[in-house]
């Protein structure tokens, strides 16, 4: 495998967090590459793969078109991107939303065949830690914080991990979509499967 360069979208959200979380994970796999800031175009070039990380998804969204970069990402998951969105990513890679969604007029990347339902979980104070069990992970330290829930898929998405019997992560191709935080743990074992995309 080549040295990777992943880009993680650095509007608004816990993007240091991503940064750090996929550093320590190239170190535990013993692969060589680079996580960086993607704030404008320019920072795209030569980046392998793409994290859309949480934090709030209306603003992520306004900000992606302010600083000319929604269509650039779409065009470049569309051409085979490793894509990886967590909580508020997760909305933003999905074709529908729930009302909230459409109440806030955000407008959504629109590249996995899924409908999700913003903050499911409910609000910030009923933030909790459960075990997801993931394909070909078994169980995983899940951190959800007004986390979305992934309502149906469709196409060619699937699911690929749950909650119980909710669906909190799916696959299409070489994107990734999580209602969860795993950059917030010290599991890195998630992030073998974004960068088993590469």
């Amino acid at each position: 495998m080549k040295e990777l360069k992943i880009g993680v979208i650095g509007l608004q959200g816990d993007v240091e967090e991503h940064i750090t979380a996929l550093r320590r994970a190239l170190d535990h796999f013993g692969l060589q590459g680079s996580a960086v800031w993607v704030r404008r175009p320019a920072d795209l070039t030569g980046v392998k793969g793409l994290c859309i990380p949480g934090g709030e998804s209306t603003t992520i969204s306004k900000l992606l078109t302010q600083f000319k970069l929604r269509e650039r990402v779409i065009s470049m998951a569309s051409e085979g991107l490793p894509v990886l969105g967590t909580c508020a990513g997760c909305v933003l890679l999905a074709k529908h939303g729930d009302g909230q969604v459409e109440r806030t007029r955000t407008e959504l990347l629109g590249l996995m065949d899924m409908s999700v339902d913003r903050n499911a979980f409910g609000p910030q104070r009923e933030s909790f830690e459960s075990d997801v069990l993931i394909e070909g992970l078994g169980k995983y330290p899940g951190v959800f914080i007004r986390a979305p829930l992934i309502r149906k898929v469709w196409g060619e998405c699937r699911t690929i991990g749950t909650l119980d019997d909710m669906m909190v992560l799916a696959r299409q191709g070489n994107m990734i979509a999580a209602s969860f935080h795993p950059e917030l743990t010290d599991d890195p074992r998630f992030y073998r499967l974004f960068l088993d995309l590469f």
